[in-house]
């Protein structure tokens, strides 16, 4: 199609989405004139909407960029330089962020926070800003455990870096704007080799005990409205008091999401560190139909439900119906597990001065009640375990190395795009029952390879299932092994006198 069959496409999948009215048609149609560098359409009529369908966006954008590229508009150096050159594109038919903020207020106040956040979340996909093309190539699947079902995703919507792409941003000016990729300067930014374009991105302020934070969705979504709630100032994360003051207000304000928190220390946090933050969304993780295995009570909380959950990590769940009260039990809960050590199931609070305990806080609601999980982390790491004690071990590292954070603390696995082409390789391996312990892609996988022939016979019908159940069951180990007090008698003996100790 010609430039401007395109430009008209993309008039009108915005007006179908609601991104414009018919009173900007002209006014953005004039807006991609100019970006393009054309005076003006080439005769009379050429202006003429089109129908379009909304998952026509990836094939208009791509003709575009396609036009733009050869036309010397944009010099396209890969799969980055296309990004922000098609996310320029987008920005010019999103609405500024007062009118994105009026929207999802009078639905919040006129309607229900889920009408807000269903519009939010259709909105921030409607602008490119969650790229629906991208998010459906990721593979999912449940799998069985003695857990429950867990969830196991392999993300391939998170673009690759392309060989120019790395060069140019190793060699592009280190600039400190926006601080980092959680502050609110992003909203429009332009982007740069080095840092995304986001001017389709819009984000809904928040009060969050008695502060400043955004609200706004996460662009690679792993699971159902996976969003990030940050604070407005570039903050470190810290898990404290007012840590579970914000989690609990906010399931008050929506109720119909999870909200929690990473951790505040290394191997044992998130991938940022420097701005507090926490991530939630519309969805119900394994870890939250866990069940309480062994009730457990806390002096003075006699209104507080509490007990162990039956899950490969270290959870304490509180139930209550008032917020204060967990507040208050968690808080204590807290400052107990900072400085607690038990020699004898290898917990330190500190070694040489550098402390280890922390905790992975999630929130949400139960009915009327309100819900806080506080799983327990230590960071510590020994010459045998130089990752981290309680991180995968590195039996495990063939399916996955990467630090445990919030995601997977609460049951779903976020595996490697290798694991895509390796699965595929294994299947055709394992069906031709091949020695795979040479093959430079696959070899880490061999020992494990050795356990699956041993348990099954492939055939090109099972095997893929059989890898899908049985990196469910790696992944459940890989839970396990962060779990501070281990799944046997010694283990809740250990976790019931750390109880106890909060008691005292």
């Amino acid at each position: 199609m010609t430039i401007y069959q395109n430009i008209n496409r993309l008039v009108s999948y915005a007006l179908k989405t609601g991104l414009i009215t018919k009173e900007d048609v002209v006014y953005s149609q004039n807006r991609l004139l100019e970006l393009f560098k054309l005076d003006g359409f080439e005769k009379a009529g050429d202006e003429k909407l089109p129908s379009v369908k909304t998952n026509d966006l990836e094939n208009i954008l791509q003709e575009l960029l396609d036009w733009a590229a050869k036309n010397g508009v944009f010099e396209d150096s890969g799969i980055v330089s296309r990004d922000l050159f098609d996310t320029k594109i987008m920005g010019l038919l999103v609405p500024p962020p007062s009118d994105v903020i009026d929207t999802f207020n009078t639905l919040r106040d006129d309607f229900s926070p889920k009408h807000a956040t269903d519009w939010f979340y259709k909105f921030s996909q409607d602008t490119d800003y969650i790229r629906r093309y991208r998010v459906c190539k990721d593979l999912k699947w449940k799998a069985k455990t003695s857990y429950g079902a867990i969830d196991i995703t392999i993300n391939l919507s998170k673009p690759e870096k392309d060989p120019k792409a790395i060069a140019a941003a190793r060699s592009a000016k280190q600039g400190g704007y926006p601080p980092c990729l959680l502050c609110p300067q992003n909203e429009g930014y332009a982007g740069r080799v080095n840092h995304p374009a986001r001017q389709n991105h819009r984000i809904i302020p928040l009060t969050l005990n008695n502060e400043a934070w955004g609200f706004q969705y996460s662009p690679y979504v792993y699971y159902n409205e996976h969003c990030i709630v940050f604070n407005k100032k570039h903050t470190p994360m810290k898990i404290c008091r007012a840590t579970f003051e914000r989690l609990l207000d906010f399931v008050t304000q929506f109720p119909h999401y999870t909200l929690g928190s990473n951790a505040d220390l290394p191997i044992v946090g998130g991938s940022i560190l420097t701005h507090d933050h926490f991530q939630g969304g519309h969805y119900e993780f394994a870890m939250a139909r866990a069940p309480i295995e062994t009730e457990v009570k806390f002096a003075g909380y006699p209104d507080v439900k509490a007990g162990i959950v039956k899950w490969p990590m270290s959870v304490i769940r509180l139930d209550c119906k008032k917020k204060e009260k967990l507040v208050d039990l968690a808080q204590k809960i807290l400052k107990k597990w900072r400085a607690y050590s038990d020699k004898s199931a290898f917990i330190f609070a500190k070694t040489d001065g550098v402390p280890h305990n922390t905790i992975t806080p999630i929130a949400r609601r139960r009915g009327n009640d309100f819900e806080l999980d506080l799983v327990l982390r230590n960071n510590i790491t020994t010459e045998e375990h130089p990752l981290g004690v309680y991180h995968p071990h590195a039996e495990l590292h063939h399916i996955k190395k990467e630090n445990i954070g919030l995601i997977e603390v609460m049951g779903l696995a976020v595996l490697p795009s290798r694991l895509k082409n390796e699965m595929q390789k294994l299947s055709e391996a394992l069906v031709a029952n091949k020695d795979i312990s040479r093959d430079e892609l696959l070899a880490k996988h061999a020992d494990w390879v050795n356990e699956l022939k041993a348990k099954y016979k492939f055939t090109k019908e099972n095997a893929q299932k059989i890898l899908q159940k049985e990196i469910g069951i790696v992944f459940s180990k890989v839970l396990e092994h962060a779990g501070v007090y281990k799944r046997n008698a010694d283990g809740k003996a250990a976790f019931l006198r750390f109880v106890q100790a909060v008691n005292k």
